[in-house]
């Protein structure tokens, strides 16, 4: 059976070392590269021509659009519309990476927590530096629950400003665990049924048809789960975002 991590290891493609620093660019930047380049040309296509009557990819880019539009409306308020383009982009970054990666031989880059973590602390970053933009040390009232009693706040600051700073390390680790989880179980599906076929020959062709058969409903799941990680992941980003812009008030 082979072996179902191979598929997470990244490798270089074109090595490049500077001063003991490997900058090489690997599986995982070409994949990244294959989803800018996607998301850039589906963009593009879908408001070249800007028609009155929408084409069909015209439609899907104007839905996806509606769709984070009222995500962001929903969540932050109307105000929030001015983070649509950071929104948006971690949307479709997560999206296209996660969807790409079920392709056969692709290589899913949201399965590596140092993406997830990379996108997830400069969403937690940002949220820092703008609320304290903003609202000056006013910020730090987020830890100050309205309407708690004295005599609680030496018990509810401490755990709002752990939960505060464990925000990155659970919107990271949820999304790589989950794409990691996913493929690894495909894999080990998908290997059942060659090592049946394998062992067994022509008898193995009927008993690999059972792994077979769960591992198309598995796609088909995963399908699923690669929208709804990268809904979860941009929904709870808004939800950050709002505390940027709800403090001062």
């Amino acid at each position: 059976m082979a072996d179902p991590i191979h598929q997470f290891i990244i490798e270089p493609i074109v090595p490049f070392h500077v001063a003991g620093i490997d900058l090489s660019y690997t599986n995982s930047s070409l994949w990244m590269t294959i989803s800018v380049l996607t998301s850039v040309t589906f963009m593009t296509l879908a408001t070249w021509k800007k028609a009155m009557v929408p084409g069909r990819i015209q439609v899907a880019a104007e839905m996806m659009y509606g769709f984070i539009a009222n995500m962001i409306r929903e969540n932050i308020g109307s105000r929030g519309m001015e983070y649509f383009p950071l929104v948006f982009t971690v949307f479709m970054i997560v999206f296209i990476g996660n969807m790409l990666g079920m392709i056969p031989w692709s290589f899913t880059y949201t399965s590596h927590l140092i993406v997830t973590a990379a996108l997830a602390l400069m969403i937690f970053f940002m949220v820092i530096i703008i609320g304290i933009y903003r609202h000056g040390m006013h910020f730090f009232h987020l830890f100050l629950p309205p309407g708690v009693p004295a005599w609680l706040l030496p018990l509810i600051i401490p755990i709002e400003i752990v939960s505060f700073l464990a925000r990155p390390i659970t919107l990271s680790v949820r999304l790589f665990a989950n794409m990691m989880a996913g493929h690894l179980v495909l894999k080990v599906f998908a290997g059942f049924s060659v090592a049946m076929i394998a062992a067994f020959g022509t008898a193995g062709l009927f008993m690999g048809i059972v792994p077979t058969l769960f591992n198309v409903a598995l796609i088909t799941f995963e399908f699923l789960i690669a929208f709804l990680q990268a809904y979860v992941f941009t929904i709870l980003t808004c939800i950050y975002l709002k505390d940027t812009i709800e403090i001062g008030h």
